[in-house]
């Protein structure tokens, strides 16, 4: 009987897992090509180079993909079984929530160490090859498309204009184009009535040919006088060809391990290795700071304070004292000296500020270094405890609401993803400025959420109608009731009294 109902409970369950997972990724997708639209856009990629972008960052948005299609996939099985009373049924048998839900809680465990798996050994790899391809894209100039009307810069050291454009014959008609190879402005000038452009066959120029035109090119001076004779030339042409180098046009692949020191690229042993040196190399870094301000604070106070403002012999009077209370020493001096010194304190005093700002700033920096790896070792843990923490506010949550399909079940799963995200996006950042604990801002989303799914387990298994609407119309009636029984009450009252 038990091995049937498991059966069944993961049937139900596979079947809109498999189908959430792949909406979600899907959506995670189009986010992506939202994003980076602009900068895909017109540079000539091929579907090839556009299929290994999108599906190395597919791998990346797995960790993420998997919780919410958990999420959504369990409200919906248990929506389902509540809908149709087959989960009343194996109640009614003596099968309680925790045993049905038993099933799953194995096979979520199983999902959520795949996830680590993944997040552990695939994430990297396919995180460094799709950064290292998106950055290969980026390089990467736009295709050559002169739009009539404008002034075109896309090719380095030209600036080209056309004022009409046949989009049949490619044919460009009333051209201006200026030559800024020689850094010296607009002394180059080549105005033609029209002209035909294409590419060479390997890519890497742009031949023009142009009819019925001149060229006009300021020249440099060749004497030095203070008398300017601007010289120029004039070339007029019936047809000129104007070969252009193109560089950057084409798509420059990288090397492997680009951004490999990156933390989003590495995996839990090697963030380990980079965190422990790290943290000794920035404790060394405070303590060294701390000994060279130290001895600097006493150099400051000792010499300059007192031994250069004092005179001789006044040292060893100073060796005698078991007190050093500089009150009774600054009044001892000379009121000359007592200025001198006060000014210097001032000097000192700016030069520790400045020291000590510039000291803030480095171990600012270096912190926060550190937390990038903290971060990213914490975060392949989270996301797969993420599935467990999940799978119990939404199966549980699914058997209080008994709805099924994508409707309901879409806009809880939403909601709690929405909560999820905020609170881990958050806590990231007061991680990465040091304000909590790396433990403290990186876990708190499970710590949140994880207690509301042990009281929703609770009270689906006492069948508790906390999520269902008919239960608060019910309250708010009584309550509507009992303050309109009250008012009636206080009229009676009233006209007793009269």
């Amino acid at each position: 009987m038990l091995k049937k109902v498991d059966s069944f409970v993961l049937k139900s369950f596979i079947g809109p897992l498999i189908l959430t997972f792949f909406i979600v990724l899907i959506i995670l997708i189009l986010q992506f090509l939202w994003m980076y639209v602009d900068e895909l856009a017109g540079k000539g990629l091929d579907f090839r180079v556009l299929g290994e972008l999108l599906y190395h960052f597919s791998l990346t948005f797995v960790p993420m993909a998997l919780p919410l299609a958990i999420l959504l996939a369990s409200l919906m099985t248990f929506g389902n079984m509540g809908e149709f009373s087959e989960l009343s049924a194996l109640k009614s048998s003596g099968i309680p929530l925790q045993r049905i839900m038993q099933p799953l809680m194995i096979l979520i465990g199983i999902v959520a160490f795949i996830s680590f798996f993944f997040s552990n050994n695939v994430l990297p790899y396919s995180t460094s090859k799709a950064r290292t391809l998106l950055y290969d894209i980026r390089r990467k100039k736009p295709d050559i498309n002169i739009q009539a009307g404008t002034f075109y810069n896309g090719i380095p050291d030209f600036s080209i204009k056309v004022t009409s454009k046949d989009p049949v014959t490619n044919r460009l008609d009333r051209l201006i184009i200026y030559d800024h190879r020689d850094r010296r402005g607009n002394t180059s000038v080549t105005v033609a009535d029209s002209g035909y452009m294409k590419t060479t066959p390997d890519g890497t120029g742009l031949i023009m040919t142009l009819f019925n035109g001149y060229s006009f090119n300021e020249m440099e001076e060749q004497r030095s006088s203070a008398a300017k004779t601007y010289p120029s030339r004039k070339d007029i042409f019936r047809e000129q060809t104007i070969v252009i180098p193109l560089s950057g046009f084409d798509l420059e692949r990288s090397e492997e391990g680009l951004f490999k020191s990156n933390s989003a690229m590495l995996n839990i042993s090697e963030l380990s290795f980079h965190i422990d040196s790290l943290s000794q190399a920035y404790n060394e870094r405070v303590n060294n700071h701390f000994r060279d301000f130290k001895s600097s604070k006493v150099y400051h106070i000792s010499n300059y304070a007192y031994f250069n403002t004092s005179p001789p012999g006044r040292e060893d009077s100073l060796k005698k004292m078991k007190v050093f209370e500089t009150s009774v020493l600054f009044d001892s001096l000379p009121a000359a000296e007592r200025k001198d010194a006060l000014s210097r304190a001032i000097e000192n005093i700016k030069d520790g500020n400045i020291y000590l700002a510039q000291i803030s700033e480095s171990h600012y920096w270096e912190i926060k270094v550190l937390k990038r790896y903290e971060v990213e070792w914490n975060k392949k843990l989270t996301m797969s405890f993420a599935c467990m923490v999940f799978f119990f506010i939404g199966a549980p949550l699914g058997a209080i609401i008994r709805k099924g399909g994508l409707g309901t079940p879409a806009v809880i799963s939403i909601f709690f993803f929405v909560i999820y995200y905020v609170i881990s996006l958050s806590g990231q950042k007061l991680v990465e400025e040091n304000i909590i604990g790396t433990f403290a801002g990186m876990w708190a989303a499970s710590y949140i959420l994880l207690p509301i799914g042990i009281f929703l387990t609770y009270k689906a298994t006492t069948d508790s109608v906390i999520m269902n609407i008919d239960t608060y119309l019910l309250f708010l009636k009584k309550i509507q009731d009992s303050v309109y029984n009250f008012t009636m009450n206080e009229k009676q009252n009233k006209s007793e009294q009269n």
